[in-house]
């Protein structure tokens, strides 16, 4: 039986990497800082909880890190851990940078310094391209992070392949683009606007305040995804992909879609709020994912308008 260790096991891509390792037979371990005080909401929505190992471990602390890694010894190691959201990192731009650059350097000594065989997947992000001129963005495609996540992505990044190449470690990154689904937080922009709606076409909302309608974005769906990442774990040779669907849409598309799934005009409910607005955005997001159905056989079954229907479906119960 395969061992994986999942850092960032609570939140809604450890969840569902969770419950698709627990599918194929793993053993999976999951770390949050207090493992003891987690309530692991997730993971109990998923109705897999008690099927997963628990360790406290803290990645700014390397000897915490070790410390897991060396009671564990997991054959793969996925590292989902770190802040989350692009627009609070404007806001903790030092927690920020700490949590997902020194994390994942923690997590790649501490594999080189156990000297065991631990594969290591390391969750990247298309945040690092930043403002790609509308060209859809290929594992070449150089860096331009526009916010302090980004920022602490593209590190990680580069420290993953700097592992692989001056140590030989098993170590990948998928740089992921958006990827939804009804265990995102409501702070996340698509839970943000289906919770709205309903709220709204239940009387108890009058608007939906949103910042920067034009956006275009590249939707998928997460469960999909996780099934990516355990892909590239498969390889015979470690590498970085893509993982996206191809298609990008607007904000405004996808929050027209959300509205009529509920036969509601969105104009009448929508309010362009200035104080959402952040100091620098990506204008248009767009992928080329066809080095991973090349090589990793992945491809998105669903785009953005099933994500919408999904969401609203598990919204409306």
């Amino acid at each position: 039986m395969k061992k994986a260790l999942i850092c960032g096991v609570s939140g809604q891509d450890g969840a569902y990497l969770s419950q698709l390792l627990l599918d194929k037979g793993y053993e999976v371990y999951g770390t949050s800082r207090d493992a003891q005080m987690s309530s692991f909401r997730n993971l109990q929505q998923l109705g897999i909880r008690e099927d997963i190992h628990y360790d406290s471990m803290s990645l700014n602390d390397f000897r915490s890190v070790l410390q897991v890694l060396i009671k564990i010894e997991p054959d793969e190691i996925y590292n989902l851990a770190g802040q989350s959201s692009v627009g609070l990192s404007f806001q903790q731009p030092v927690e920020t940078l700490e949590s997902i650059s020194v994390g994942t350097l923690n997590l790649l000594e501490a594999i080189r310094f156990s000297g065991k065989a631990m594969k290591f997947y390391n969750a990247g992000s298309s945040e690092c391209f930043g403002d790609t001129g509308g060209i859809a963005a290929t594992e070449d495609t150089p860096f331009r992070p526009r916010s302090p996540y980004a920022v602490a992505k593209s590190a990680a990044f580069w420290e993953v392949v700097n592992y692989r190449e001056a140590y030989g470690l098993y170590a990948c990154s998928g740089i992921l683009f958006n990827h939804e689904s009804p265990l995102r937080p409501e702070r996340f922009v698509t839970r943000k606007i289906i919770t709205a709606i309903r709220q709204i076409a239940a009387g108890k909302q009058a608007h939906l305040h949103l910042g920067n309608m034009s956006i275009e974005r590249d939707w998928g769906w997460a469960p999909e995804y996780v099934v990516a990442m355990w892909k590239m774990l498969q390889q015979d040779e470690p590498d970085d992909f893509v993982i996206a669907t191809g298609k990008s849409y607007s904000l405004e598309e996808f929050v027209k879609t959300a509205f009529n799934s509920f036969s509601m005009e969105w104009v009448d409910y929508v309010v362009t709020d200035a104080n959402l607005l952040r100091p620098s955005d990506l204008s248009i997001s767009k992928a080329n994912p066809q080095k991973a159905e090349k090589v990793l056989g992945w491809k998105a079954g669903y785009d953005m308008k099933d994500v919408v229907r999904m969401m609203v479906e598990s919204e409306i119960g």
